[in-house]
This record gives structure tokens, C-alpha cells and sequence, in this order.
């Protein structure tokens, strides 16, 4: 009889059947592209504004901001790139919205692990370093927090945040293009890259910001929200817009394998007028 009921038991719960707690695949997958996106966003902001620290006794540059800004990118990328794609940005992840990568539902999860992530990073920061390094006489607004030079208006700070933020989405669009397929071995460079050469470029007017949480995380943590309106409205409009214009102008429909002789005469015979 026990062993009867033993069968039956085998039977209902056998190890064909679906176990309820068990999460499905889409669920798990959901869940880590949103922590992943979360972890790889605190990474880059700790990262990044450590580099940007700079007292007395801590020496620092633009130059050195710049470089270590882009290589906290390419360690993010590398490290998350395959789990949410590592958009870090909502600049980014607005316009992958617009160009059809992700849904609305991701795009807003996106959104909200990346605020997470940049006050975890930057809390993360003021918990590992000396006060007078957060904040102090050399840097009254905060270690890292973006803020616009003596000499550039709200307006032409929020021109400048714009442009160098289409820059930006430009190349991820690029990336997102299914021409480019075969080329995604060194994505993570070419964004470190990116992020360097538009910081070191326009740094000193704006601090660059290009990212609107990379700016909120600093902000809040040091109460400091001097014309910080400039670093959502420029980057946000800069992606959506930069979205649009690459999916409608530029975006190819295949994917072209440069092995094929006719792909390659047709490149040819595209480029020559």
C-alpha cells in the first residue's frame, strides 16, 4: 500500500512535471537584465566619480577624469553588455525604445534600476572616502556632480549636452543597426572611446554629463541641484531625436556578410555616386 502511494505520489510530482516556485525563463530573464542593468550602472557611477575626486591631496585632471570615465564604461559593457545590454543611460534607453530594441515595460525597468544604480554607486563612494573628498573648499558642489562653467548659460549648457549626447546615441543607434551585426567583438571599446573623446571635448563647459542619472546620483547624495534640469532635458531630447533620425534616414534592414563577393560589390556600388 506505501509503496502504492509512493508511485502516485512519483507520478504527480515526477521530474517531468513543472514545479511552481520555479521561475520561468522570461521571468529570470526579465529579473537579470534588471539587476543587471542596476549593478552595472552603481559600477560605473562609483567607478567613474572616483576618478573625478580631486583635494589637495588627491591630484587629478580633466584628462584624467575623461580617460577613467570611458574605461569605467568599457568595464560596465564588457561585464553586462550580454546580460541587459548595459545602456546606463536613459538617454540610451529612450532611443533604443524609439528604434524598436526594447518594449515600453523593459524601457521603464531600465529606467528605474539605472536611478537605483547611480545612488547605490555614488553612495558607495561617500561611504569609502574622507568627507573633506566629497565635498569640500575645491569642490563646494560635490565631488563629481556636474555643474556648468562660469561663462556658459542654462541654454547653451543644455545645446551643448544635447549635441555631444547625439553623438553618443548615434553610435549606439550604429550599433543597434543590423549591418553592423558582425561587429560587436569590441562594442565596449568603441563606447569607452566614445565617452573619453566627448568628455575631454566638452568637460570643461558642462562636465559632459550626457546621462541623466550619471548626474542625479552626485546631486542628490551632496543636495546639490544648480540648473540640474539641463542634464535631463539635453540628453533625453538628444536621444529621442538622434533615435528617430537614424531609424528613419539610416537604419539598414539586413545584415550584410562581407564574405559574400556580392555583398561586397554592392558596398562598392554603394559608395560610389
Amino acid at each position: 500500500m506505501s509503496q502504492q502511494k509512493q508511485k502516485s505520489q512519483e507520478s504527480k510530482f515526477g521530474t517531468n512535471s513543472p514545479v511552481r516556485w520555479r521561475v520561468q525563463e522570461s521571468h529570470r530573464v526579465a529579473i537579470a537584465c534588471f539587476f543587471g542593468e542596476l549593478v552595472a550602472t552603481a559600477m560605473f557611477v562609483f567607478v567613474a566619480c572616483m576618478g573625478c575626486v580631486q583635494t589637495p591631496f588627491f591630484g587629478n585632471s580633466h584628462f584624467r577624469s575623461g580617460l577613467t570615465f570611458g574605461l569605467a564604461i568599457l568595464i560596465a559593457i564588457q561585464c553586462f553588455g550580454s546580460v541587459s545590454g548595459a545602456h546606463l543611460n536613459p538617454a540610451v534607453t529612450l532611443a533604443a525604445w524609439i528604434y524598436g530594441v526594447i518594449g515600453w515595460i523593459k524601457a521603464i525597468a531600465y529606467l528605474i534600476a539605472q536611478a537605483a544604480g547611480a545612488l547605490i554607486g555614488y553612495g558607495l563612494l561617500v561611504a569609502v572616502l574622507p568627507e573633506d573628498a566629497i565635498k569640500g573648499v575645491d569642490n563646494p558642489a560635490g565631488a563629481c556632480v556636474t555643474v556648468l562653467a562660469p561663462e556658459i548659460s542654462e541654454l547653451q549648457g543644455v545645446f551643448i549636452e544635447f549635441l555631444i549626447t547625439c553623438c553618443l546615441v548615434m553610435v549606439a543607434c550604429s550599433v543597434w543597426d543590423p549591418r553592423n551585426k558582425r561587429f560587436q567583438d569590441s562594442v565596449a571599446v568603441k563606447f569607452g572611446l566614445t565617452v573619453s573623446c566627448l568628455i575631454l571635448t566638452a568637460g570643461l563647459f558642462t562636465g559632459a554629463s550626457m546621462n541623466p542619472t550619471r548626474s542625479l546620483g552626485p546631486a542628490v547624495w551632496n543636495n546639490s541641484w544648480a540648473a540640474h534640469w539641463v542634464y535631463w532635458v539635453g540628453p533625453l531630447v538628444a536621444g529621442a531625436v538622434t533615435s528617430v533620425v537614424y531609424r528613419v534616414c539610416f537604419k539598414g534592414n539586413e545584415e550584410i556578410d562581407l564574405t559574400i563577393s556580392n555583398a561586397q560589390m554592392r558596398m562598392i556600388g554603394d559608395a560610389v555616386p
